[in-house]
C-alpha cells in the first residue's frame, strides 16, 4: 500500500516542493497551509506520517501536535522549523514529536526520516486495529474484515473506510474525505467521493454490513455500528 503523508507548511513553495518530492518517492501526499486545517485532517488518523511546520497561522505546530496526542492520535510526527535551539527541539519532542528537522534541510534527509518513521510505525502497529462493531481494520496489514469475513478493497475504498472508522459516529464532510483520500489532485471533484462511497457500500453489503456507512444529508458520511 502507498504510504499516506500529510505535509503542513504555510509557505506554498515549500508545500509544492515537498508534495512533488515525496510523490516521486512513491508516497501519497496531502497538504495543508494552516494549523486549523492540519488539526482537522490529522485527527482522522488516516495518515501514516505528518510532516508539520512549527510556525503556522491559526494554531502553531506545537498546538496541533499537542491536541493530536490529547486525542490519542498516534500518527508519527516530524516537526520542521527554522528554530534550531535545543529548547525548541526539546519542547517539540516532549509534546510527542517523533523527529525534529531544522530549516533549511536536505530533502534526502527529510525522506530518510519519513521512511524511518514509516518503518517504526509498521513495527509498532502490527497489533493495532480499528474496530467498529463487527468491523475490524488491521492498519499494519491493510486488511479489513466484517464478522471475521475478509473484504477486498481498493486503495481508495480502504482510505475512505479508515478515514470514517477512525472517528466512529462522527460526520466527515465530503471535502475532507476528498483531501484525505485523493490529496490535491486537481482533476478530482466531490462527485468522486459519492462514487467510491457507492463502491465501498456494495462491498460491505456483500458481507452483511450494508448499513455501516451512513449518509448525513448536507453534511457528509459517518460509520456507525448500529443502523440509522
Amino acid at each position: 500500500m502507498v504510504p499516506r503523508v500529510l505535509v503542513v507548511d504555510d509557505e506554498p513553495g515549500v508545500r509544492a516542493a515537498l508534495r512533488r518530492g515525496l510523490s516521486a518517492e512513491g508516497m501519497e501526499v496531502t497538504v495543508a497551509g494552516d494549523g486549523t486545517e492540519a488539526l482537522r485532517l490529522a485527527l482522522t488518523g488516516a495518515f501514516d506520517v505528518v510532516v508539520l511546520d512549527v510556525m503556522l497561522p491559526g494554531l502553531s505546530g506545537y498546538r496541533v501536535l499537542e491536541r493530536m496526542r490529547d486525542q490519542d492520535v498516534t500518527t508519527p510526527v516530524l516537526l520542521i522549523s527554522a528554530k534550531n535551539g535545543e529548547v525548541d527541539q526539546a519542547d517539540g519532542l516532549d509534546l510527542g514529536a517523533d523527529g525534529y528537522l531544522v530549516k533549511p534541510f536536505s530533502f534526502l534527509v527529510l525522506v530518510a526520516q519519513v521512511r524511518a518513521l514509516l518503518r517504526r510505525r509498521d513495527a509498532a502497529g502490527r497489533q493495532v486495529c480499528l474496530r467498529v462493531g463487527e468491523l475490524e481494520i488491521d492498519r499494519a496489514g491493510r486488511e479489513v474484515r466484517w464478522a471475521g469475513q475478509p473484504i477486498a478493497l481498493s486503495p481508495r475504498e480502504y482510505g475512505l473506510l479508515v478515514a470514517l472508522a477512525s472517528h466512529p459516529e462522527a460526520v466527515v464532510p465530503k471535502d475532507d474525505l476528498l483531501r484525505m483520500v485523493w490529496g490535491e489532485e486537481q482533476f478530482v471533484t466531490r462527485n468522486v467521493v459519492e462514487v467510491y462511497i457507492g463502491y465501498l457500500r456494495r462491498k460491505l453489503a456483500a458481507v452483511g454490513a450494508g448499513e455501516l456507512v451512513q449518509t448525513v444529508r448536507g453534511q457528509g458520511y459517518r460509520v456507525c455500528a448500529q443502523p440509522a
